[in-house]
């Protein structure tokens, strides 16, 4: 079954969401210090990830473009209205309350924390392709743990996250037999390394907002993943057909 794994992997994050919701309330001090060493660690993941590339200059395109696009899209007002909104049905269901608290800030940056790197591209493509879910079960894991750290602090918009994770990896692993026949292994290759690259440095914009630092819209840079994926197959065409 093409979804089990991800299937696998939102149950994890809901379950996880759940528990850190039963955690006592914590203190202010002990939650921005939680958040900060989630920040530095996400800030590391980031950096692993963008130093995967070679071609610069792929990624600095895709970013520009990809931010563009997004600022046009407004993604990550979209995403913050979509969070706000779960928020106030949330809130007249509870009367407000804890689980009403913090939906947008905890849906959007799961969203961009689960949704982006490496395991979240290729655990779909190899469970489409192979039904190998091998890699999206350490994903599942990797990510329950988070969320009962992000939901003790940011609260139940985590678990709203786990729809986004669906959405996504879901789609990816019913395209990728199609992926899989339209471009060969090394191309494909080449295309998870541009998409991790540019895909970790969104994580480092996540990592740094986590931090406080300074505010960055990293949910409207998304589209340049896209375009770092593209942009292996195009320069390929290009010179194919410059030097048939």
């Amino acid at each position: 079954m093409a979804l089990w794994g991800t299937i696998v992997n939102s149950l994890a994050i809901i379950i996880g969401g759940l528990l850190g919701m039963m955690l006592p309330r914590i203190s202010t001090s002990i939650k921005n210090t939680v958040m900060q060493g989630l920040g530095l660690a996400i800030t590391v993941l980031g950096i692993t990830m963008a130093l995967k590339t070679t071609q610069i200059l792929i990624v600095i395109v895709s970013l520009v473009l990809g931010g563009i696009i997004g600022e046009l899209l407004r993604i990550e007002y979209r995403l913050a209205q979509l969070g706000d909104w779960l928020q106030d049905k949330l809130t007249s269901a509870s009367g407000g309350g804890r689980a009403a608290t913090s939906v947008s800030e905890g849906f959007v940056t799961c969203t961009l924390v689960y949704c982006i790197g490496a395991m979240a591209v290729l655990g779909p493509l190899d469970g489409g392709l192979r039904h190998n879910h091998d890699i999206l079960y350490t994903k599942a894991l990797l990510d329950g743990f988070l969320s009962i750290i992000f939901a003790s602090t940011l609260g139940i918009g985590v678990v709203f996250s786990a729809a986004s994770v669906f959405l996504m990896q879901g789609t990816i692993a019913l395209l990728a037999t199609f992926i899989a026949m339209a471009f060969s292994q090394p191309t494909l290759d080449a295309m998870i390394i541009q998409t991790t690259a540019v895909g970790g440095l969104l994580v480092i914009g996540v990592g740094i907002n986590l931090l406080q630092i300074l505010k960055i819209n990293v949910a409207n840079m998304l589209p340049a993943i896209l375009i770092a994926a593209a942009a292996e197959p195009f320069l390929h065409a290009v010179q194919s057909w410059l030097h048939p």
